[in-house]
């Protein structure tokens, strides 16, 4: 329980972004998580690999975390939600995982927002502001993120970002049940600039 007690607190970093609040998951955030999910399933669906049964069961979200504090705290991922100014609506989450240190100095972006916040911003914000820590607090030299080729929201909060697209991987991911291809994007230190945009 250590690990879920450590998560239900104000615990890891918080991290403000233009009009977004990054932070980590807690056990209090359950019905609002689940919620969400539900509501946007149909919206989410066709972009994610394929839900579990449990998906949304209180026990699977406790799994969840318990990963996550582990995850935090050998540095391999940095899971947050992306909620309002004050704290208290959820729009969705951004994770950077898959951190690899040494030669590598890299790690891979997911995000996904909900479907009654999607079009508004909340997932171009909340992904600039991962971007800055990555770079900034984590000292990270690349970041990798990657959609389908038809996910064009996905896509556009990747461009206004700074990410290049750096071509197709055949097969990449398995989504909702099927082996996809995907667009592959990078965003390397230096050609970020502090504002969330590329440099010139």
């Amino acid at each position: 329980m250590a690990l879920l007690d450590w998560m239900s607190d104000v615990s890891g970093p918080v991290i403000r972004g233009d009009g977004v609040l990054l932070r980590p998951p807690r056990v209090s955030d359950y019905p609002a998580w689940s919620a969400l999910r539900e509501a946007s399933r149909a919206y989410l669906q066709p972009w994610e690999p394929a839900w579990a049964e449990d998906d949304l069961t209180k026990a699977a979200f406790r799994r969840r975390l318990s990963v996550y504090g582990r995850e935090m705290e050998l540095g391999n991922a940095w899971p947050f939600f992306v909620l309002s100014p004050d704290g208290k609506t959820l729009y969705g989450a951004v994770t950077l995982s898959n951190v690899r240190r040494g030669v590598a100095e890299m790690g891979t972006l997911g995000y996904w927002i909900g479907q009654p916040y999607a079009g508004q911003g909340f997932g171009t914000a909340g992904v600039r502001a991962i971007v800055g820590y990555a770079f900034d607090k984590l000292k990270l030299h690349r970041l990798e993120a990657a959609c389908l080729p038809t996910n064009a929201g996905s896509r556009r909060v990747l461009e206004k970002s700074g990410f290049r697209n750096e071509g197709l991987a055949r097969a990449y991911l398995k989504i909702n049940g099927e082996w996809a291809d995907h667009l592959l994007f990078g965003l390397i230190e230096d050609e970020y600039d502090r504002d969330g945009r590329p440099s010139s």
